[in-house]
């Protein structure tokens, strides 16, 4: 497994990563939502502790299916996220705490920092300019069925953000070559691959 950790109070948090099985899981920092505020509850787990066990390959994708339609998915107690899950048959789940999830099981799928389930809810905390979905949605719709590596980190370069709110860390999976691609600091010259040993 290949993640990048960030610090969220005194707990480590994987919020990229890649596990060796192909399960791959994203958190978004976003504007939170009272109906998804952290709650220290059975009833509930949050989208933090989520993504984790996903990524670790402690739960799969028909677990974390069954996690967010029996349970109250909310946010870190510090931290508003939402989050994107995928597995290496390419299902995904968009999970918004407080609003809801939605599986894709389509060619693509994809995630912002403002909501897809509800984007009234987040649109006054756009950034005035900032097209980056839509952009990337438009370059997808003209990818052909032959997509490759070379292709999604186009779209990840030409969406990617800048200056004090820049991408840290642009990745992608690809379940042929058992293999990560990646980016770090929008370093697109520089792009390392690992390549998951095989079992």
């Amino acid at each position: 497994m290949r993640k990048v950790t960030i610090l969220i109070g005194n707990a480590r948090l994987s919020y990229h990563g890649v596990n060796r099985n192909g399960n791959v899981g994203t958190l978004l920092y976003v504007h939170g939502n009272p109906e998804g505020i952290y709650q220290d509850s059975i009833d509930c787990m949050t989208i933090a502790d989520l993504t984790e066990q996903f990524i670790q390959a402690k739960i799969s994708f028909d677990d974390a299916r069954q996690i967010v339609q029996e349970r109250k998915i909310v946010y870190a107690p510090d931290a508003t996220m939402q989050a994107m899950l995928s597995d290496r048959q390419g299902r995904t789940l968009v999970i918004e705490p407080g609003i809801g999830w939605r599986e894709d099981g389509g060619r693509c799928s994809l995630m912002t920092n403002y909501s897809i389930l509800a984007p009234e809810s987040t649109r006054p905390f756009l950034v005035p300019g900032d097209d980056r979905y839509e952009r990337a949605a438009r370059l997808l719709s003209h990818c052909g069925a032959h997509f490759t590596v070379s292709d999604a980190l186009a779209v990840l370069r030409a969406v990617r953000q800048e200056g004090i709110w820049a991408t840290r860390v642009s990745f992608v999976y690809s379940a042929r070559e058992h293999a990560v691609y990646y980016v770090q600091d929008n370093e697109f010259s520089q792009i390392e691959k690992y390549e998951f040993p095989q079992l």
